[in-house]
């Protein structure tokens, strides 16, 4: 093996197929889809060339400006709730469950692989009023608290994607983090144990600290997924009431394809990918800080 490593030219056989995809797949779109950020136009009118036009249109757009804070809310707050069950989910499955959890898992991981337009459907009639009242409205009601139509408004309509998005994606979370917690080793949970940690003072100053690396590739890979919603929110709501429910991924979308602005709709994906590298170097960055500290 070493000698294998050991030879450039070996490497080279071995790393050139694969770089040569990664290219073909992800660093020429790259670069031609910035290439049209400087441009006007699309495949049918054909392009001009319109220097940073795109940049200030975008600096200017109120629609863009709109999308950017919704991508950003919805990033925060969905990235929150899946992380955040999703670890209390691993620590019900390792302290309380234990090898007794394999069906709970399961069931809890099931909403992951339904297809998001079923599952969009789904809620859709859970938050019905018409023509007759979903189980929410069912139960506000039985509560005495009339709602009306959920996705009339901005809030309601962000309320209900909300609480789509972390339940199909919470099992996931769990798992993943579930795995990591694995990885403690039993005698150090059971010195500490020995030692008077329990309950959240185990939790806070043995398990959090050892699970830190995965729960940071937890957050990382869960904002930067709630960053580039898409599916989930043209099923749902399709950016609607208005606007209100529009990401910079569908504005981008409609932009390009439904508009025919290559240009501008690469600059809005431009944006996104900036947005994206700006949230994890900043996740990076804070995830130096010792979690039992604070």
């Amino acid at each position: 093996m070493r000698s294998v490593l050991g030879d450039r030219r070996a490497i080279a056989v071995l790393l050139a197929p694969a770089l040569l995809v990664y290219t073909l797949v992800m660093l020429v779109p790259m670069g031609w889809s910035l290439g049209y950020t400087f441009t006007q136009g699309n495949l049918i009118q054909g392009f001009t060339f319109n220097g940073l036009g795109n940049f200030r249109k975008l600096w200017q757009d109120p629609q863009a400006h709109s999308a950017l804070w919704f991508t950003l809310k919805y990033a925060l707050v969905v990235s929150v709730g899946q992380v955040l069950l999703g670890y209390l989910l691993a620590l019900l499955y390792v302290f309380v469950l234990r090898r007794s959890s394999a069906l709970i898992r399961t069931l809890v991981f099931f909403p992951v692989i339904l297809p998001t337009v079923a599952v969009s459907l789904m809620f859709q009639k859970l938050f019905a009023i018409a023509p007759q009242n979903g189980l929410a409205n069912e139960l506000t009601e039985a509560l005495g608290i009339h709602h009306g139509d959920w996705f009339a408004s901005s809030t309601g309509a962000f309320i209900v994607l909300i609480i789509m998005d972390i339940w199909r994606s919470m099992g996931f979370y769990g798992v993943l983090i579930y795995a990591g917690l694995l990885d403690i080793p039993e005698e150090m949970l059971e010195s500490a144990r020995l030692e008077g940690a329990t309950g959240w003072r185990l939790v806070k100053h043995i398990v959090l600290p050892l699970s830190w690396p995965v729960l940071i590739s937890a957050v990382v890979f869960s904002i930067n997924g709630t960053l580039k919603v898409f599916d989930s929110v043209l099923a749902l709501t399709n950016g609607g009431p208005g606007s209100d429910t529009t990401p910079l991924t569908l504005y981008m979308f409609r932009t390009a394809f439904s508009y025919g602005d290559y240009g501008y709709g690469s600059t809005i994906a431009f944006l996104l990918t900036v947005v994206c590298l700006g949230v994890t170097l900043i996740i990076f960055r804070l995830s130096r800080r010792d979690p039992t500290k604070g």
